[in-house]
């Protein structure tokens, strides 16, 4: 008698699966690199982004020491998200893809996605070892401690 299958089963073929999106997007939007157009133009495109994304630069629904959130806009997926993104980067917009590659697997898989997958999605996408762009991302999430 085999055991029924679980949430946890699942996770290794999302993680390949989320890996190979973020292959997509590296060989779509990402060579030489993804900056601030190549992003603008990944939020447009469906078949990599489900839903429609658009970025504000603003800390109000961030927690501290977070550095973006993706909101839903209506009680449907459909309706959209809001990319949150400190304001600490608006300046600094070829750093906001590292920072939206990581939200965009919440957006496109939901609760069921967590930390690894979009570690691994962002890595993917950039064309970066997974720990380097873990430890990237930590060292921009410090920068915004100070500014709330």
């Amino acid at each position: 008698m085999s055991k029924p299958a679980t949430t946890e089963d699942a996770r290794p073929a999302l993680a390949a699966h989320v890996a190979s999106k973020g292959t997509e997007v590296r060989e779509k939007y990402g060579r030489p690199s993804i900056g601030w157009p190549e992003l603008v133009a990944l939020l447009q495109d469906r078949s990599l982004v489900r839903y429609p994304c658009e970025i504000v630069f603003d800390a109000a629904r961030l927690l501290p020491g977070e550095f973006a959130y993706p909101a839903p806009k209506g009680a449907r997926p459909e309706d959209g998200f809001t990319l949150f993104v400190h304001p600490h980067f608006a300046r600094r917009l070829d750093e906001v893809p590292l920072l939206v590659l990581y939200q965009l697997v919440r957006v496109n898989y939901g609760e069921f996605a967590g930390p690894a997958e979009a570690e691994g999605f962002g890595a993917a996408a950039l064309g970066m070892a997974r720990d380097d762009y873990y430890r990237t991302l930590c060292a921009l999430a410090d920068e915004t401690v100070d500014e709330g």
